[in-house]
């Protein structure tokens, strides 16, 4: 199938390969695991505490991204926060600057609104060569935090960021498909 501008798919035997297959430039490598790993986290949480998807762009496998849903920010099970946010994302080396990231980070967004959610998160690695400028550059806002070494950004989702676009998708890229269908469960 071929469409006009990037999209997201849920990954499945057939495009397995092609999700697996995304690699990032090798001086990034430091700040996101490979896809292969995130898949396999995906595996073993809880169901619907990931939501991985593979970016596509006409018939070419681009980029790929993976949610988290509402998890035990602080691991304990002590009613600490519940967070939502982008757990990877990872844009294939010869695809960068083309605008596949905001569309990733667009469409989580819009994933967590229809869930209801009013925060997004992120985690980044500081660096030379990490993600910083590029999700400070689309609004989120460092909190203070750290989670595992990782610098915490948090973006408001019930307003556009006061000095930034808004990450409501633009017309060039068309809304993402629910995750699932209502009703859907998961299977373990």
């Amino acid at each position: 199938m071929t469409t006009s501008g990037p999209r997201l798919e849920i990954i499945t035997p057939a495009n397995f390969e092609a999700a697996t297959g995304i690699r990032v430039r090798p001086d990034q490598e430091f700040a996101v695991s490979p896809v292969m790993q995130s898949l396999a986290e995906a595996h073993v949480h809880r169901a619907g505490v990931a939501w991985p998807r593979l970016i596509m762009d006409g018939d070419r496998a681009v980029g790929f991204l993976m949610a988290f849903l509402d998890i035990d920010w602080n691991g304990r099970g002590d009613g600490g926060p519940v967070r939502s946010g982008l757990w990877r994302l990872n844009i294939a080396a010869g695809e960068q600057g083309r605008g596949y990231g905001r569309f990733a980070v667009r469409s989580v967004a819009a994933e967590l609104r229809r869930r209801g959610t009013a925060e997004m998160y992120v985690t980044w690695h500081e660096g030379e060569n990490g993600p910083a400028d590029f999700y400070l550059g689309l609004g989120f806002r460092k909190n203070g935090e750290t989670s595992e070494g990782e610098t915490v950004g948090v973006l408001a989702l019930d307003q556009p960021p006061l000095d930034q676009p808004s990450l409501a998708p633009e017309p060039a890229f068309p809304a993402p498909e629910p995750a699932f269908p209502p009703g859907a469960r998961l299977r373990n």
